[in-house]
């Protein structure tokens, strides 16, 4: 067999091997051998261990949380766990300014500013597409964005009270803002399911990108307002 010959003859000795033998014996080599292989060994499991709790960090833990507090960053997560898109959520409320008190009536304005400010942003991209005149559904969205925004900006004002402008919530405040808030949901939706009878789609990946945007911060505030009770119930607190 292969391994038969393959071993044939092993241990002879040539005769310049047999004039020279070796400094140290085998043993001690593989002694040496061993020993570094060892030391290898605890090495990288040392580096593995060190290194494991970077590898295992949640995400929202670094980029937009690192410069926030752990009460904070749990308070956000708490709060965008009830909505569709928890990652853009996140995003949008973690710029809360720190010198504002992290109330849920500040995270709520926050939110619709975000939406405010991407609705704004989208209705600015459709004036200035080539085929707004010759597409009427595109003038019908120029429409319905506005008074989305209308809508959105109730909400922002319905919470401010006195000339401090305090941000208050009460159950008929609740009531009213998820009102609105949902007719710009539908405004939207009116507006896409428009486009689609038409078949226009967007070819600009701007206007994808704000279209989006604009849907995930919208859903995220109706998603908050929706939940008010429930997560100001969680901080001790209760809305008459």
């Amino acid at each position: 067999m292969e391994s038969v010959n393959f071993f044939k003859g092993y241990g002879k000795l040539s005769h310049l091997e047999s004039q020279n033998p070796r400094p140290r014996s085998a043993s001690a080599a593989i002694t040496i051998s061993a020993f570094l292989l060892f030391t290898l060994v605890i090495g990288f499991t040392l580096a593995a261990l060190l290194l494991q709790p970077i590898n295992d960090k949640d995400p929202t833990d670094s980029a937009s949380a690192s410069s926030l507090s752990s009460n904070l960053v749990e308070s956000i997560k708490t709060i965008c766990n009830v909505t569709r898109y928890p990652d853009s959520c996140f995003t949008a409320l973690s710029s809360l300014n720190a010198s504002i008190k992290p109330d849920l009536e500040a995270f709520l304005d926050l939110s619709l500013q975000v939406a405010i400010t991407h609705l704004s942003d989208l209705s600015s991209s459709f004036k200035s597409l080539n085929d707004l005149h010759s597409q009427p559904a595109l003038k019908d969205c120029l429409t319905l964005f506005d008074d989305a925004l209308s809508r959105l900006n109730d909400s922002v004002s319905a919470m401010k009270v006195g000339t401090g402008k305090e941000l208050v919530l009460t159950k008929e405040k609740i009531s009213d803002i998820q009102t609105w808030i949902s007719a710009a949901m539908t405004d939207q939706d009116t507006c896409n399911d428009g486009l689609e009878e038409m078949g226009w789609t967007a070819a600009d990946e701007v206007v994808k990108s704000q279209a989006q945007s604009c849907k995930e911060s919208i859903s995220n505030s109706l998603a908050i307002v929706a939940n008010m009770q429930n997560l100001l119930q969680k901080c001790g607190r209760t809305v008459h």
